[in-house]
């Protein structure tokens, strides 16, 4: 699994013209499931994602999770992060999950994350044509691969 974390003053997405999710400060996440991840890869990205200290301080200094600043979470399913370009222009998604692994997946993902954040996490709709919006602040853009956790 890999995810695409934005530290941000705001996010939203639309679908078919109609606003469906928003959130003021926190996070938006982007998150893309590749064949062979598992329930365990979702709980250390979750566990990370919701620890990870990239808000300032007092001090200025990025030292708080969104937890502690009580921001909010957006995070929106992205099969394109699986994406291979070794070879020619096209990328290729043959390591996105199917449909039957992925949703799963990414929905464990949002409701362990929402345990861990004590609130809500706002969606996007899985395999929906969404437009996102967001003001990254910083700008702060952390990526994390499960694969890569060794």
């Amino acid at each position: 699994m890999r995810l695409v974390i934005q530290r941000v003053k705001d996010a939203s997405v639309t679908i078919d013209g109609t606003l469906h999710s928003k959130i003021g400060q926190g996070l938006m996440v982007l998150v893309g499931v590749a064949q062979g991840d598992t329930i365990d890869d979702v709980k250390w990205l979750a566990a990370k994602t919701a620890a990870m200290r990239i808000f300032n301080d007092d001090n200025g200094v990025m030292n708080r999770s969104v937890i502690d600043c009580g921001g909010e979470v957006l995070a929106v399913s992205q099969f394109t992060l699986t994406a291979s370009t070794r070879k020619g222009n096209r990328p290729s998604y043959i390591h996105a999950a199917g449909h039957d692994v992925a949703i799963p997946l990414y929905e464990a993902f949002c409701e362990l994350l929402e345990a861990l954040v004590g609130r809500e996490v706002k969606r996007g709709v899985f395999g929906a044509d969404m437009q996102v919006s967001l003001v990254n602040d910083g700008p702060v853009t952390i990526i994390i691969d499960s694969h890569l956790k060794e």
